[in-house]
């Protein structure tokens, strides 16, 4: 057991909101692991920058994308292309998103279908575009990206909350459908993570927030990449439909 890695070498991933954060790490990990990858993001030479650094540290083909996935027309031809560019897609990890949080009765429409089309329409929009592909060739890994948010909900955020439970459910549903052909999918439920906004966070508020996590500490972007990786490779491939929570314990 000593010997034993994840090894995706032959694989193709695409990561969508790879740029930075939680999706960079992911798309540097799963390079490193040997795949080859596509970045993804609304901002075509920040895509080619981040890019170009991963292809550098992990001597692996990397090529940048500008979409935005919210657009089903732009998430179909991110697929297409990709698929093109690299003869093939075998990895799909929906991660690209954003937050517009306010109080229920405060919550502008505008706000609530910004949030659903970003964090729940794109994953579809991939998932079903990808998917075809991947039913052909018979393999298939879809990794969604939620948040602990979705599922035990949390104030001032309905939209957030409501898109992430929604990504659980069409994972679940897919990964039932897809299963004969070998395609598993999945997700992984991030906790409370080092971002620009926490490091923005007074020592008292961050302490405070730490303290309702078991591990007492913040979780980095590398754990989540970590878990994503496992799933994207091999070593789970009797495992579908199911929701991973990396938060450090705090939700049990």
């Amino acid at each position: 057991m000593s010997g034993l890695r994840i090894d995706l070498t032959g694989r193709v991933a695409l990561v969508t909101g790879s740029t930075r954060g939680i999706g960079r790490a992911i798309a540097g990990t799963l390079a490193a692991a040997g795949a080859r990858v596509a970045v993804t993001g609304r901002d075509q030479a920040r895509a080619d920058a981040a890019a170009l650094e991963i292809a550098s540290q992990a001597g692996v083909e990397v090529r940048g994308y500008a979409a935005d996935v919210s657009e089903t027309a732009q998430a179909i031809a991110l697929v297409e292309a990709v698929e093109a560019d690299f003869g093939q897609l075998d990895i799909l990890v929906n991660n690209a998103g954003l937050t517009r949080d306010n109080l229920l009765m405060r919550l502008k429409d505008d706000d609530w279908d910004a949030v659903i089309n970003a964090n729940l329409r794109g994953a579809f929009a991939t998932c079903r575009a990808a998917s075809r592909g991947m039913m052909k060739r018979r393999y298939g890994r879809i990794i969604n990206v939620a948040s602990v948010v979705g599922l035990v909900g949390n104030k001032g955020q309905a939209n957030y909350a409501a898109s992430k439970a929604g990504l659980i459910g069409l994972t679940k549903s897919i990964a039932k459908e897809l299963a004969s052909r070998n395609i598993l999918a999945n997700v992984v439920a991030p906790g409370f993570i080092e971002t620009d906004m926490t490091a923005a966070m007074t020592p008292e508020a961050r302490s405070v927030l730490s303290a309702g996590i078991p591990l007492e500490r913040l979780g980095r972007a590398e754990d989540i990449a970590g878990m994503v990786a496992v799933l994207a490779s091999d070593l789970t491939s009797y495992v579908t439909g199911q929701v991973f929570v990396v938060d450090g314990g705090m939700v049990m």
